[in-house]
């Protein structure tokens, strides 16, 4: 079985270096080759990756989009790479987040980061413009406000409002004598950037830098191999039952 991690693409060396290495750290978890792929940016793209693999290993293969929520790029961009890529058999896993163990990762950065509670907490995510996806990244900050007990607002890097500098000054208004950025990113480059050049205290690294985040696209790419191995047993039920069928004008003994 073929699998590919697809994440959204960055021109810095260090995020795209990360992702190779959580390819690389989710490959020796589940004891497969892990194959990256990228929606945007650079390259290769997904259906680059599953057209080569249809060619090479014509194997069934499994996508786990890296992303943490269920934007335009998981719902129409993916989903039109596969159909390009002419591979025959892909099974497309659901994105990340929101999710309770994603939420358990950024409480643990939050903690380690150096949080107390009483500080003001700022969930960052890097925005959308697509209102499933912009739903999810409420419900994420819902999540991490439950779990950790303390209020967390949310704010964003690149598009919408509000930003996550004008989301700290605001709370430094309110008085908030520390303020901590939690990064809802999953690798460095511009937008972590600016997380850390937004005046807060603290900001928690990316994700893709914590080994909880590999244990979970573990666990996707189990899940969806999983299902696409129980989906190809179905597939050839029809075919065993019709090799051993009886033979015409026999009658099973149950029926008599």
């Amino acid at each position: 079985m073929s699998l590919i991690l697809t994440a959204h693409g960055t021109r810095r060396p260090t995020g795209v270096a990360m992702i190779g290495d959580l390819a690389a750290q989710v490959g020796v978890l589940i004891g497969h080759t892990v194959h990256v792929a990228f929606v945007d940016v650079l390259g290769p793209t997904p259906s680059e990756v599953l057209s080569g693999l249809s060619v090479t290993s014509p194997r069934p293969a499994i996508v786990v989009p890296a992303f943490l929520s269920r934007g335009y790029h998981v719902r129409a961009d993916l989903p039109a790479h596969v159909a390009a890529s002419g591979h025959p058999n892909v099974t497309v896993a659901p994105a990340l987040g929101p999710s309770r163990e994603l939420t358990r990762i950024l409480a643990q950065q939050l903690v380690e980061s150096g949080w107390r509670p009483g500080d003001s907490v700022i969930l960052a995510a890097a925005g959308t413009s697509d209102r499933r996806a912009l739903a999810d990244l409420h419900q994420a900050r819902t999540f991490l406000s439950t779990l950790t007990g303390s209020p967390v607002d949310l704010g964003f890097a690149a598009t919408l409002a509000p930003d996550v500098q004008t989301v700290v000054a605001n709370a430094r208004r309110r008085g908030a004598r520390r303020v901590v950025v939690v990064s809802y990113l999953l690798a460095e480059g511009l937008f972590q950037e600016r997380l850390r050049a937004s005046g807060a205290d603290l900001v928690t690294p990316p994700l893709g830098n914590h080994p909880g985040l590999g244990q979970l696209i573990a666990d996707r790419f189990r899940n969806a191999m999983r299902r696409s191995c129980a989906s190809h047993r179905m597939q050839h039920v029809p075919n065993y039952m019709e090799h051993n069928a009886l033979p015409a004008g026999r009658a099973d003994s149950a029926d008599s």
